[in-house]
């Protein structure tokens, strides 16, 4: 206040009003009242906070599970029962033993055109390698209580981590919208005369799999304890009933030069790579309450055990059914249709018992959803700190809006998505797993860095980034030349047969591995994190 009595600070406002270029009633008010504005504010952001407040006590009272990406504390963990390390191998085996992965065998005879015996061998190593970035990101998850994508924080640092994120997200969203397209297109194939429209069966399945995810992890871990068992039984069955027809010995690449054989083998071999390795971005997720000490060994071994079992059954089975089609007009018929209808033709010997077992596979899907529809709705949370105050719940929902629409939309395109989607999102993943390994035996155990997991949340405690961002796009930039699409074929790739070979995983996991460990040297000697 002026000696005259005069408010400068209201005087300067109201010159400056006329100033805004925007018609902006807040402006114009923030000009002339910025006390009564600060309050407005204030009064506005407790609001919110009551609103958020409200919804996570509504959630708690209905037992759902309201933790974020927040480090789940020693102390916080559950107790481990006998069961415990069990409940691993289980889960992962009810996850993994799903339709999805029986259409993925079949592209091994009908997309790449290899015999029973050369793609079960692709598919079997190829899925191996897949599955060892998964079982060794799963023991961070008890060592640090930290999901995955938080993880790659003490790699990526805090911005270039969200790239990993947005990429994931992806990821687990396009896995979700191929398991209901296959899910609907089985339910379609068993209904009279395909009177239930593919696009009523992928609602019903993603809508099954909203209600178990948003209950949380205790939830989707008792459901997974009993699923894995009536899928057993039906696929089983299906390998009993179709096996006969399934064509052991044929070699539908005869006339095909060697090299072009070769790069079909290893093109396949990826695939399954690629199928595989993707789980590692919600691998940690999954076991955050398992106590601190739990044995890494036992955590390895039991999803190891749980993968490996769950992969190799599934692929035998949709190999043997893609086997089957040069020889059965009926299958191939079916195969027309969907891979999904080509299911459902294997188990037709056995009549209305067989469309029975049938649906029971098209909602074994849903445990295959679980998984990445929980590790999106954290993920969310993971890009900004405002998405962080919504609860999981809600991002779960929308996560599964978002690939609902989208399964509707590309439902008649599954081989294409499956063929295009998995390999090129497996890129991404081995890049990571090369940084991340790296990080841990060179800089964090070798050099002593040691990991301070408090750190998660705390940007200036945590690595720049700068290593880890420049090692990813080299690796992308040898991914990219030597990668095997159908929409495009790198340099490298195509120097193998006449469809070149995708390399895309190897090269980008090595250019990667080779760049990572000058730079963060670099990096640690000049920031000194």
């Amino acid at each position: 206040m002026a000696a005259d009595g005069r408010n400068w600070g209201v005087e300067r406002a109201e010159v400056n009003v006329d100033g805004f270029d925007h018609d902006s009633k807040r402006q114009r008010a923030a000009a002339l009242h910025p006390a009564t504005i600060s309050q407005t504010t204030d009064i506005e952001r407790a609001i919110s906070r009551g609103i958020w407040q409200s919804l996570r006590s509504t959630f708690h009272r209905y037992n759902l599970e309201t933790r974020g990406i927040e480090r789940v504390l020693p102390e916080e963990r559950h107790n481990l029962k006998k069961l415990g390390f069990v409940q691993i191998g289980l889960l992962w085996f009810g996850v993994n033993l799903a339709a999805n992965n029986i259409t993925l065998g079949m592209l091994g005879p009908t997309i790449f055109y290899l015999s029973f015996l050369d793609a079960s061998l692709c598919a079997i190593f190829g899925m191996l390698v897949g599955c060892l970035p998964v079982a060794y990101i799963a023991t961070f998850g008890p060592r640090s209580g930290l999901r995955s994508m938080i993880l790659a924080r003490f790699s990526f640092g805090w911005y270039p981590a969200k790239i990993l994120v947005i990429l994931n997200i992806v990821v687990l969203l396009g896995y979700s919208l191929l398991d209901c397209v296959i899910a609907g297109q089985i339910m379609s194939a068993v209904s009279p005369n395909g009177s239930l429209s593919v696009i009523v069966g992928i609602v019903i399945t993603a809508v099954i799999s909203w209600l178990i995810t948003t209950f949380g992890y205790r939830a989707f871990h008792m459901y997974e304890r009993y699923a894995w068992l009536p899928q057993l039984i039906v696929f089983s069955i299906l390998a009993g009933v179709a096996g006969p027809h399934f064509d052991l010995y044929s070699n539908p690449s005869v006339g095909e030069t060697s090299a072009t054989v070769i790069g079909s083998r290893i093109s396949f071999f990826s695939l399954n790579l690629a199928a595989a390795v993707t789980y590692s971005g919600g691998a940690a997720d999954l076991f955050v309450y398992y106590p601190e000490e739990s044995p890494r060994w036992k955590v390895f071994a039991t999803t190891m055990a749980g993968l490996a079992l769950s992969f190799a059954f599934a692929l035998l089975v949709g190999i043997g059914l893609g086997s089957g089609l040069a020889t059965n007009t009926t299958w191939s018929e079916a195969y027309g249709v969907s891979q999904g209808a080509l299911i459902v033709q294997g188990l037709s010997p056995i009549g209305t018992f067989g469309s029975f077992c049938s649906i029971i596979i098209a909602l074994g899907l849903v445990s295959n959803m679980v998984l990445p529809i929980y590790a999106a709705g954290i993920d969310f949370q993971a890009l900004n700190s405002y998405f962080a105050k919504i609860p999981r719940v809600v991002w779960n929902a929308i996560s599964c809006i978002i690939f609902t629409v989208c399964a509707i939309a590309g439902r008649a395109h599954l081989a294409a998505i499956f063929t295009n989607f998995l390999a090129l999102m497996g890129y991404w993943v081995v890049i990571w797993i090369a940084i991340m390994l790296e990080e841990h035996l060179i800089f964090r155990k070798w050099m002593s860095l040691g990991w301070n997991w408090d750190a998660w949340n705390d940007r200036k405690l945590l690595p720049v980034g700068y290593a880890a961002f420049v090692a990813f796009l080299v690796g992308w930039a040898g991914a990219i030349i030597s990668m095997a699409q159908v929409w495009y074929i790198g340099p490298l790739a195509a120097r193998i047969g006449d469809y070149g070979a995708d390399l895309g995983n190897f090269v980008a996991f090595a250019w990667a591995g080779l760049v990572y460990p000058p730079l963060r040297w670099l990096e640690v000697r000049r920031f000194e994190r």
